[in-house]
């Protein structure tokens, strides 16, 4: 197996997402470390805390650095394209959530990973956080019995989102990167399809709501339905003062509530009629350090990752299933 703090690791995009992986990189002892950004603003500073090197050119940086791996921390209308070029150089590849805007290039980004024999990841954090493995273990041992039904809730406002920046230039706030709150807020979706599956029919209430200088929808409501019978309402926005993050789970045994803000689940069984609180110690960056370990793992050890492209793919079919029956009414599952 390779030591797999011994990869050199190129992080394209020094936003945000991308500045928290190069350090969490770094934290995990990556020392073989670069940058790739258009704006020197956003990578001089990085490549000055860190020692790295900067590149504002991605054929440049690739060459002069030969990465073993790619974190892709782009603007979604750019994922898939970079993504293509860096599996074709022979790199592995973690992008960034959500996988692309829509799926024009998906099907081939697959079949090259698979040719290439790639690691490719995407970057849905929460499957990391373990709030939510204990729902998922909590499903997977029966302990709920069958899910009856959920409800899925986040929302924050988005100029507090990330203060430094003007909201109006960041992809979440512009269609024309990939924005909206059903693409920025898919991590939802995304955990919602890892705890029950593939809904059979959604149904979407979508829209601007707000007076945010925005031309994307700021709020969400989807009905999912599953052939199970269940039932799952979610609501994503970005329009809330204050931070939301929770989920409700009834099941025919027992409840299981989740609050990111609280570090708790609480669980009331219908045998014993009491809640237990099942706390963790959790702080938020916990779960992207322990991502990109994974991801440096699974190139070590030639195994898949818990969060591949199959499921992102999942993910953004549901997204673009929300906007389509947001527009026209009900969509099924296809």
């Amino acid at each position: 197996m390779r030591d797999p703090l011994q990869v050199s690791v190129l992080v394209v995009g020094a936003g945000s997402i991308g500045a928290r992986h190069l350090r969490n990189l770094r934290q995990l002892g990556v020392q073989r470390l670069s940058v790739c950004e258009p704006d020197p603003e956003r990578s001089a500073p990085l490549a000055k805390e860190l020692g790295i090197a900067a590149f504002s050119d991605f054929a440049h940086a690739f060459s002069a650095q030969k990465p073993d791996a790619v974190f892709i921390c782009t603007p979604p209308v750019c994922h898939v394209s970079l993504a293509l070029q860096a599996l074709e150089c022979g790199a592995h590849i973690f992008i960034e959530k959500p996988l692309s805007h829509d799926l024009q290039g998906v099907d081939e980004l697959i079949r090259v990973s698979v040719e290439q024999k790639r690691i490719v990841q995407v970057g849905y954090n929460l499957r990391f956080h373990p709030g939510l493995k204990q729902l998922k273990e909590l499903i997977d041992h029966g302990t709920l019995g069958r899910v009856l039904w959920a409800c899925v809730e986040a929302g924050q406002y988005l100029p507090d989102w990330r203060p430094w920046q003007d909201y109006r230039q960041s992809y979440t706030a512009r269609r024309d990167l990939g924005g909206g709150i059903l693409l920025d807020g898919s991590h939802e979706l995304d955990y919602v399809l890892w705890l029950l599956g593939k809904p059979c029919a959604v149904m979407c209430m979508a829209g601007r709501v707000s007076d945010l200088a925005v031309n994307v929808e700021d709020c969400a409501d989807l009905l999912l339905r599953f052939s199970s019978g269940t039932q799952v309402q979610v609501h994503l926005d970005f329009v809330q003062r204050g931070y939301a993050r929770t989920c409700k789970l009834v099941g025919e045994r027992a409840t299981a509530c989740w609050d990111f803000c609280q570090n708790e689940v609480r669980v009331f069984s219908g045998d014993d009629k009491r809640w237990e609180s099942l706390a963790y110690s959790f702080e938020p960056n916990d779960m992207y350090v322990a991502e990109a370990r994974h991801f440096l793992e699974c190139i070590a050890a030639g195994e898949p990752p818990v969060v591949p492209l199959a499921d992102a793919t999942d993910t953004l079919k549901l997204v673009l299933m929300a906007k389509s029956a947001a527009a026209s009414g009900p969509m099924e599952w296809s």
